[in-house]
């Protein structure tokens, strides 16, 4: 699955970048969250990726964006507030 090797590469490149600062505590990941140049750091927990709300999130930044971004970490160009709703409701 496309989704899968994406993440792993971002995971891959997350644990090289040291810029961020702050660790990412085991069984999450830091995706960055934001539209044009604010981008906002959030840390989610790996579960979430199983989610189909998550997963349908990820298809169409894919197909939108791609997944080649500068930052190292996977980013995911939507408002912060459509973010944490779709996050809120998978707890």
């Amino acid at each position: 699955m496309a989704i899968r090797q994406m993440l792993r590469r971002s995971l891959s490149s997350e644990r090289r970048s040291a810029s961020s600062g702050a660790d990412v505590p085991k069984g999450h990941l830091a995706v960055y969250v934001g539209e044009y140049d604010e981008k906002r750091r959030f840390v989610i927990p790996v579960s979430y990726l199983n989610h189909p709300s998550f997963q349908k999130l990820l298809c169409r930044v894919e197909e939108e964006f791609g997944f080649n971004h500068p930052m190292g970490g996977l980013t995911i160009p939507c408002s912060e507030d459509s973010f944490v709703h779709l996050t809120s409701s998978l707890d």
